[in-house]
């Protein structure tokens, strides 16, 4: 594909089940809508119920032993978040998928329905606050021990499996410093030996990275982010073969009940509807601001896998066929005053925690600091910026000024 286009790509499925290819434009617009049972609408319909009648007995029997397949309970299925789930599964090349009301959700869900107490995991370093969380503090506790490695050397998931290792963890690039794994030879590691193999894609989008073809097990995204798209609602999907989708539903989506509500799937299905031209968008206006922020000498390190510098650029055109939003920057002082100063100047990006809507973010690591006391493994001079759809001009005048008040300090 070419990394300036992404209006032509299709979604080739190169697993072993062999399923068809489908054109982008079927997958977002049409596959899993069935308009003539909703009044021909064009926009598919909220289907806002927590519960569908059974008209006799045996209806309901045949209900209750197919739960996964059919509406009975919208804890368990919904018709309009079975549409997204249709779609996402598609865009990833799997066989099915689930939805849940967060990220952390999915994530979660797809971690524990692989580990029982006696496991051991190897998780990547540095992944999503929340995964690091659940890896550090919550499957302790429940008998799984976890190793966090650097991801960046297939050969450290290799040397910290132990007989016990039932899971690897990837999420590629990471959270803040967008270091990569090299997704298909760390899932052949994890095939050779049994190992269940998940991974956090939410930085790529289903557009731009798919590891399912790479030898991936399970697929998860935060929905909250690209395939939202509009900062307005919250969401995450676990995608995989239907075996591996369906015991999650058994376990830990049914028991646990984070569920994504109809109204939530409806907007990201509209969010859908619009991924690839903002994916495009994005990614150029990123190259001109990253591109801008070379020139300038306040900024000592800018932390992005698509530069052709950086130690992974090869990998990463390996892996993705596109850059994304996000990246850190480094910035050249030793006074958190002036790191503060930098952020707070800058008047047309907000400071927020998430990413992948239309407005441009930044989140500074040096938020976690607090009266001197050290609060993060990060460097307090790390900013990072998540770039929306706003013109790139825009953008770099007001990193431009802000930076103008930092040096001038």
């Amino acid at each position: 594909m070419n990394g300036n286009s992404v209006a032509l790509h299709r979604v080739e499925v190169r697993n072993h089940f062999s399923l068809p290819y489908m054109d982008i434009s079927y997958i977002l617009n049409e596959l899993g809508e069935d308009r003539d049972s909703y009044f021909n609408a064009v926009a598919p319909p909220i289907v806002q119920t927590s519960n569908f009648a059974c008209r006799t007995v045996e209806a309901m029997r045949y209900a209750l032993q197919h739960e996964a397949e059919v509406d009975f309970y919208t804890r368990g299925n919904n018709p309009t978040v079975d549409m997204l789930e249709k779609k996402i599964a598609a865009l990833e090349g799997t066989e099915h998928a689930i939805a849940f009301g967060s990220g952390i959700a999915a994530v979660s869900a797809a971690v524990l329905s692989q580990v029982r107490a006696g496991d051991h995991v190897v998780c990547v370093k540095k992944p999503y606050t929340w995964t690091n969380k659940l890896m550090q503090r919550f499957l302790p506790r429940f008998g799984v021990e976890v190793t966090m490695v650097d991801g960046t050397d297939p050969a450290n998931y290799l040397a910290a499996t132990q007989p016990n290792t039932v899971l690897y963890f990837l999420e590629s690039p990471n959270s803040f410093t967008f270091e990569l794994q090299d997704i298909a030879a760390i899932a052949a590691l994890a095939k050779e030996r049994g190992i269940c193999t998940v991974i956090d894609n939410s930085f790529a989008s289903p557009l731009f990275q798919n590891p399912a073809s790479m030898g991936i097990d399970l697929v998860v995204h935060s929905a909250t982010k690209y395939i939202g798209g509009h900062s307005d609602a919250m969401g995450g999907v676990v995608c995989g073969t239907r075996q591996m989708i369906n015991k999650i539903f058994e376990t830990e989506f049914m028991t646990l009940g984070a569920v994504l509500s109809p109204h939530d799937a409806w907007l990201l299905l509209r969010g859908l509807r619009t991924l690839p031209i903002r994916m495009e968008r994005i990614a150029q206006t990123t190259r001109q601001v990253v591109a801008y922020l070379q020139t300038r000498e306040e900024i000592e390190e800018i932390m992005w896998p698509f530069l052709p510098a950086h130690p992974q650029y090869q990998l990463a055109k390996a892996q993705m066929k596109n850059n994304t939003g996000q990246f850190t920057i480094r910035l050249k002082t030793d006074k958190i005053e002036e790191v503060d100063l930098f952020c707070d100047s800058l008047q047309h990006f907000l400071m927020a925690a998430s990413w992948g809507g239309h407005e441009s973010l930044i989140y500074p690591a040096a938020a976690a600091y607090k009266s001197g006391n050290y609060k993060s493994s990060l460097p307090f001079t790390l900013v990072r910026f998540y770039i929306g759809l706003e013109e790139p001009e825009y953008l770099i005048k007001d990193i431009e000024q802000a930076l103008e008040k930092m040096k001038g300090r």
